[in-house]
Formats: C-alpha cells, sequence, structure tokens
C-alpha cells in the first residue's frame, strides 16, 4: 500500500543504481522533497561521487557521515561481548549496520523536518525488517516508503530504462547483468545472488573481495595479541587503537593470512533460504580472541548461561530487533558478565585460522595449584570427588533400580 500525502522524505542513499532510481521515482512518484543520507561504515568506496549525483539529481540537503567509529564502538563490540553468532556460523555484519543507518535516518529527519524516510531493500530479504523495525522503535510515526513493495520496476531491464528514460548516469559495469550483489562494511562483506544462487556450486575466486585464499596465505604464521578491557578490545600488539582503526588493523591481518570466509545457507527471517559468501576478517580474530580471555575471565555457570543465550541474542540482530526491550535487557546481562573480562590473548594466524595460544588476566580464574598433576599441597583433596559423585550417580541408580522391577522412567 502507497503512502499517502509525504513532504519530505530521507532517503537512505548509496548513490548506486538502485537508490539512484529510487531518488528519481521519489520525485516523480511523490512529488515530495528528498533528501538523501549516504553513511560511511567503511565500506571502502569513494563517497563523493553519491554527492555528485544527488546534487545531480536537484537535492538540496546532502548528509554524507562518517559512522565508523560509532559503528565499532556502539554496536559491533556490544555485539561481539556476547559473541554472536546466527545458526552457529554468521558473525551478523550486515545485520548489525542496519540499525546505526535507520538511528542516523531517524535523526535527520527529525533535524530537517522530514516526515518520511525510505530505504533501497527488497521485498524479498531480510533488509527491509530490520529498516522497518528500527524506524517503528525509533519514531512510530515516522511513514515508511519501500519502494521495491511499491513499483513495478521488476527487473534489472526496468530499471535501466527507467534510468536511460531520466537521463540518471550509469556505470558502464551496471549495464547487463552483474554476476552478484555486494554488500559491505567494516566488519564485512556480503555476497549474493547470481552466480552464487545454485548452492551446490562452489563460489569463484572472484567473489572474494577482503581475504586472500588459505591455499596463497604465507606458510609462516603470524603471531598476534591483543589486549582486552571489560570484554572490549582495546589494543593490538600493545599498541591502543580507536575501534574502528582496531578493526581495519584485524581485517588487515586477517586478509594477508587468508582468515574470514564463510559459504553460507542461512534461513531469512521473511521464510526463504537464501545462499551467501560472506569474509570477515577482522571479526573472525576477534571472535577467537574474546573467546579466549573469557575462558580465563568468566565463572563456570556465567559463561555456560551467556552461552545457552547467546543464540537467541544473535537471532534478535539478525531479525531486526536491536532496539528491542528483550535485546535491550540481554545485553545488560552480558555487559554485566563482562565486568572482569580483562587481559591479553595471543593468537597464531595461518593459512585460514585464528588459533589462541595463549591468555593472561589480572582476574585470572586458572588455578596452576588445583590443575596440576603434581603435589598440589592440600589445594584439592581428591578423596572429596568420591562424595561428589556419589550424590551425582543417586538419580541415576534410582532409576535403574526402577527400571530392572519393571517401572517406568
Amino acid at each position: 500500500m502507497r503512502v499517502k500525502d509525504v513532504k519530505k522524505v530521507v532517503l537512505a542513499y548509496s548513490g548506486g543504481l538502485d537508490t539512484s532510481v529510487i531518488l528519481r521515482w521519489l520525485q516523480t512518484v511523490y512529488k515530495c522533497e528528498v533528501v538523501t543520507f549516504t553513511a560511511d561504515l567503511g565500506q571502502g568506496e569513494e563517497l563523493e561521487p553519491a554527492r555528485r549525483k544527488a546534487e545531480m539529481a536537484g537535492v538540496k540537503e546532502i548528509f554524507i557521515d562518517d559512522l565508523r567509529e560509532t559503528f565499532v564502538k556502539d554496536f559491533v563490540f556490544p555485539m561481539f561481548r556476547a559473541n554472536a553468532l546466527y545458526e552457529g556460523q554468521y558473525l551478523l555484519g550486515t545485520s548489525i549496520a542496519r540499525p546505526l543507518i535507520a538511528q542516523r535516518q531517524i535523526e535527520i529527519a527529525e533535524m530537517v523536518g522530514a516526515d518520511a524516510v525510505a530505504h533501497g531493500a527488497t521485498g524479498k530479504g531480510n533488509d527491509q525488517v530490520r529498516f522497518e523495525l528500527s524506524y517503528a522503535s525509533l519514531k512510530p510515526d515516522i511513514k515508511i516508503i519501500a519502494p521495491w513493495r511499491e513499483w513495478d520496476l521488476t527487473s534489472r531491464t526496468r530499471l535501466l530504462e527507467f534510468a536511460e528514460t531520466h537521463q540518471i548516469p550509469i556505470a558502464k559495469d551496471k549495464r547487463g547483468e552483474a554476476p552478484f550483489s555486494v554488500d559491505a562494511n567494516l566488519l564485512h562483506s556480503s555476497s549474493e545472488g547470481k552466480i552464487l544462487e545454485d548452492p551446490a556450486t562452489e563460489a569463484d575466486e572472484m567473489v572474494y573481495q577482503r581475504t586472500i585464499s588459505p591455499e596463497d596465505a604465507p606458510d609462516k604464521a603470524t603471531v598476534i595479541s591483543i589486549d582486552f578491557e571489560h570484554g572490549d578490545p582495546t589494543a593490538i600488539d600493545g599498541i591502543r587503537l580507536s575501534p574502528a582503526a582496531l578493526l581495519t588493523r584485524l581485517n588487515e591481518l586477517g586478509k594477508a593470512n587468508g582468515i574470514g570466509r564463510l559459504d553460507l545457507v542461512e534461513n531469512r527471517f521473511v521464510g526463504m533460504k537464501s545462499r551467501g559468501v560472506y569474509e570477515t576478517p577482522g571479526g573472525t580474530i576477534l571472535y577467537a580472541a574474546h573467546r579466549g580471555i573469557e575462558s580465563i575471565t568468566l565463572d563456570r555457570e556465567a559463561a555456560h548461561l551467556k552461552d545457552s543465550l547467546m543464540p537467541r541474542y544473535a537471532e534478535m540482530i539478525y531479525n531486526g530487533f536491536w532496539f528491542a526491550p528483550e535485546r535491550r535487557m540481554l545485553q545488560a546481562l552480558i555487559d554485566e558478565s563482562q565486568k572482569s573480562v580483562t587481559g591479553r590473548v595471543r593468537l597464531k594466524l595461518y593459512k585460514g585460522n585464528a588459533t589462541v595460544i595463549g591468555r593472561e588476566s589480572p582476574n585470572n580464574l586458572y588455578s596452576m595449584k588445583t590443575v596440576t598433576f603434581e603435589d598440589d599441597q592440600g589445594a584439592y583433596d581428591q578423596f572429596d570427588a568420591q562424595g561428589f559423585i556419589k550424590l551425582n550417580a543417586l538419580r541415576l541408580r534410582l532409576g535403574a533400580s526402577a527400571g530392572r522391577k519393571g517401572g517406568s522412567l
């Protein structure tokens, strides 16, 4: 259903074919003023062309914001405190960027007095859900325009025809069918569609942009250290870095060692399965390091409780509920668990692997006195284990006895 009576809309704008067409379509169909917003999340692209394209389209208010530090500090790091993996594998690189984009869109809408926001997500994907759930959480009365659910430009050919009719500049490599689509930010790159749609076919090496092949990685391992304070990384090899700079450096190290590739068939929130190829070099190293420092600083039951909640937390982010009360509640629990997660982890990076080889902390719960096979000088009385085992075996004995007597278990 089309939104009516829109006076001014803030469009999440990349300057690519789709959002360039959306910009003109909004001006043509809604006859409203369009404000463009382009977020620099570390996608590695020059963003000034987006400004020039918006100016050529007659846009008077253009926002291009460098959000890299905010992205890593306020979105990526909190998520990594939870060790979040969707369906046990995906580090949620696309999912975690959407709430920040939506948040800034709403802030701009309030600044410029816009009554609507618009995005370029398709009607088949998860991003439409993520954007719109975020909008609803932040400004429930905002009008939302989702062109892909409204217009009749349902193919690449029709988009190109519309662009040519309205004199929208088209890069030469956009004429014809693209082999696959790419979304990128400082945490990862995501490739899907076209040549990747058949899950039985191995992804061509041309798909990978942020990592070299593990087979081509150096034959000598790279050893690094990462320092943590309260669950967040603060330094690499003893050098303190800002959140964005730290993740950038980890990306460089991961790329050089072929780390962070994932070929995944996932279950989208909207109901279908999709195949994507993800590259998260720095995030993969960070995930291994964070689990390493937690292994010596978290109490057993606290760690197990946190791990049991992680799939639900990851699902919330994947499905677009970053601003929902249940995610905030879980975040509070996770952040409480991280108060003692301070120390240093050493890792070996080698041909696609990030392996923890050392960990130390002022809050270390690992006791050499109790685990040693040498004389522990009374730190642990092994005879105490007998009573512990007998108590835990009691219900098993009772169950086994009842079974032999013909009882039901």
